[in-house]
């Protein structure tokens, strides 16, 4: 599946037209296209549905999820919650994406009251993995300040030359005005005008390269696609009705402010004009209706002032009504009226589906959907960004509704983080503890504890483990007394619920160490049928993308058969979890380029992790920046599979692995997730004692996930 996302370069661009344009052409192509708006921006008197959304479904027959209210993303933003509203939205796209071979995508436009817009756009397109189309319109600009425009707004998503920045519509291009609706896209003329278009694009600046940012759009300015009706009109100054005429029908193609004598504003009198006029002026009255009354189209009259037409004139004009000429009237002055019709939002009504209509074909004839129909068809990985990878979590998480022990469970954190796992149905959760103790945590931090939380006393059930986990422990001299003072440890004792499979999976760590974690599931879990460790890996949240390090908190001096095994189990890990598995045994040498005793290692360890799994994507000895970056991979190791892609990085031991995470973590700001075991047979996950409560729900997700997928 694609995703175009639509961006304005600012406002007034005709960025829903160009919309309902995009959709239209390329579901003439034959693919099945959905919309979204994620975020709505209603104009000043708006109080019905969302604008582009409701014209989308009006006039394509979709049904668009509904936009987050402006109010709302603004109230979050100012609170710091943009990745709350980042996975909203992701939550929103899935909705339009079903079924959906693309999805246009509708960015918010830039104004005087939403400056953060061009931001926000950026944040979504990269949330949601989407190919950027930018739209613009001249404006009366020359090649070199439009080039310069577009470039601009380019670098906003990467650049011209960034692979997920396609091109640029350009819109209302008076340039090439054409006459009528009905001009056809593949004319010789208007070809020919496109590619001199792009050429002068080109030259005005070297770096809007052409081949790689493409001009996919370029809609001629035609005045009657975006004349409103005289109804329109009406509405948006609350003009009163002397007589309505045919103002449902009649579009305003231009405004005449007529103060001067008859004879002086004949030439004013054309096809769908609306006159504008003070409300005394009888005699224009009477011109107009007689301009009317022989031929000429009138759009309507608009008497201004607040004057009344005189009765007796109006039954003079009476014949000129009877055709259809509508009349309205405003209080304000001549001057006032006109300044309030020069910034009258000049946008389709949601119901006005004729001029939908046109300007969707309009606009759909002059898209190169052609080459948009070949960009879909090209086969792309999709890249998983933080907001999404978060929202799979809870996704998955909810639909494996696993139980998760929790062994501190009146540590505040942990208590805030069972309440909100329960309540959103990540999971069940069981909080060992003493019912007061947990109730006294949640009075003082006011957590309200949702139904269904469980809370279970430790001292009340800690016996009827004793011989379970003697029976277990049995060959290691294991007696019941001996059991009954390791069960004091709640760890343990959640681990024997886990290994008796009273629940899915544990959670623990936010006061407690790594060691005091892991061991007891070594003793009573045991590793998986075809592993022999145990290791780590955490999912690094990077701006654009979600990567997996391992193993950064287990082994401290992996041999070259454990870091094989190290990464096998990450990369199974990494696509449990929708990351597309190419690892890179990491080291401070390329290749060959390198010798020592540790290079050696990593080189042995890619040898067997490649006999043992040969379709799996896996390259090295590769330093860190071979991997990672696609520029310096090309000149390091061309011929690597993994080089400057890699998505899942192995790195030589303990000591470099975590240094590497936490060096990218707090340089970069950069949220992980983890550590996740692997390699037990049941989910086991520590938490950093310095864990968030949004931490601790998505290591309680990703437990889940884990429970779910090792059945």
């Amino acid at each position: 599946m694609h995703t175009f996302f639509v961006a304005p370069t600012g406002f007034g661009v005709g960025l829903t037209s160009t919309s309902l344009g995009l959709i239209r052409a390329l579901e003439r192509t034959g693919l099945k296209v959905h919309f979204l708006k994620p975020i709505a921006q209603p104009h000043p008197g708006d109080d019905g549905p969302e604008r582009s959304s409701e014209l989308i479904s009006r006039t394509l027959g979709l049904t668009p999820p509904p936009s987050m209210t402006l109010s709302q993303v603004e109230h979050q933003l100012a609170m710091g919650e943009l990745d709350e509203v980042l996975e909203e939205i992701v939550s929103r796209y899935q909705q339009a994406a079903q079924d959906a071979d693309v999805v246009v995508v509708e960015g918010m436009v830039p104004t005087r009251q939403s400056n953060y817009a061009s931001q926000i756009n950026q944040q979504l397109a990269k949330s949601l993995d989407a190919d950027v189309i930018l739209v613009t319109a001249p404006d009366g600009d020359d090649f070199a300040t439009l080039a310069d425009r577009i470039e601009i707004n380019a670098q906003t998503f990467g650049g011209p030359k960034h692979p997920k920045v396609l091109g640029v519509i350009i819109n209302k291009v008076k340039a090439l005005a054409t006459e009528t609706s009905a001009d056809i896209p593949d004319r010789p003329t208007l070809k020919s005008t496109l590619k001199d278009f792009a050429q002068n694009l080109r030259e005005a600046s070297s770096r809007l390269d052409t081949n790689d940012f493409r001009l996919i759009g370029c809609v001629p300015w035609q005045e009657e696609l975006n004349a409103p009706r005289t109804s329109d009109i009406a509405e948006l100054l609350r003009a009163s009705t002397f007589h309505a005429g045919d103002m449902q029908q009649r579009r305003v193609m231009e405004m005449a402010l007529c103060s001067r004598t008859v004879p002086n504003i004949i030439h004013l009198l054309r096809p769908g004009a609306l006159i504008v006029t003070p409300g005394d002026r009888d005699d224009i009255i009477i011109a107009s209706s007689l301009a009317s009354l022989s031929g000429t189209p009138l759009a309507g009259l608009l008497l201004t002032g607040g004057y009344e037409p005189n009765p007796r004139v109006i039954q003079l004009c009476q014949p000129a009504l009877d055709q259809g000429l509508p009349i309205l009237g405003v209080p304000t002055d001549t001057f006032a009226t006109a300044t309030q019709l020069d910034r009258m939002n000049r946008e389709i009504p949601i119901d006005d589906r004729e001029r939908a209509e046109k300007v969707t074909d309009f606009v759909a004839s002059h898209i190169d959907h052609v080459w948009l129909a070949k960009r879909c068809d090209t086969p792309r990985e999709k890249r998983m960004s933080p907001p999404a990878f978060r929202y799979e979590l809870v996704r998955q998480a909810q639909h494996a509704a696993k139980t998760i022990v929790l062994p501190e469970g009146d540590e505040p954190r942990t208590v805030q983080a069972a309440a909100i796992c329960q309540r959103r149905g990540i999971a069940n959760c069981i909080l060992l503890a003493k019912r007061e103790s947990v109730e006294a945590v949640a009075r003082a931090q006011h957590i309200t504890l949702p139904d269904g939380l469980q809370i279970v006393d430790p001292d009340q059930v800690r016996e009827r483990y004793v011989a379970p986990m003697v029976k277990l422990r049995e060959g290691k001299g294991l007696n019941e007394p001996m059991a009954l003072q390791q069960l004091e440890d709640n760890v343990v004792l959640g681990t024997m619920m886990l290994a008796l499979d009273e629940v899915d999976g544990l959670v623990s760590g936010a006061i407690h160490t790594t060691a005091n974690t892991i061991r007891p599931a070594f003793q009573l879990i045991k590793t998986a049928p075809g592993y022999n460790l145990v290791s780590s890996i955490f999912f690094m949240l990077l701006p654009e993308q979600v990567l997996v390090y391992g193993d950064c908190a287990v082994n401290p001096d992996p041999s070259a058969e454990d870091l094989a095994e190290i990464a096998i189990q990450s990369a199974r890990s990494a696509e449990a979890f929708g990351i597309p598995a190419r690892v890179a045994m990491i080291s401070y040498s390329t290749g060959t380029s390198g010798s020592g005793s540790e290079v050696e290692k990593v080189r042995e360890a890619t040898r067997l992790a490649r006999e043992r799994e040969p379709g799996l994507l896996l390259d090295g000895p590769l330093q860190y920046d071979a991997a990672a970056i696609a520029s310096v991979g090309r000149q390091k190791a061309p011929d690597s599979p993994v080089a400057g892609q890699a998505t899942v990085f192995v790195f030589p031991d303990l000591n470099t692995g975590n240094t590497t995470y936490k060096a990218v973590q707090r340089s970069a700001n950069v949220v992980s997730v983890g550590p996740m075991l692997q390699g037990l047979r049941k989910p086991v996950n520590d938490l950093s004692r310095g864990a968030l409560v949004d931490d601790i729900v998505y290591t309680i997700a990703l437990t889940a996930i884990q429970a779910y997928n090792n059945e």
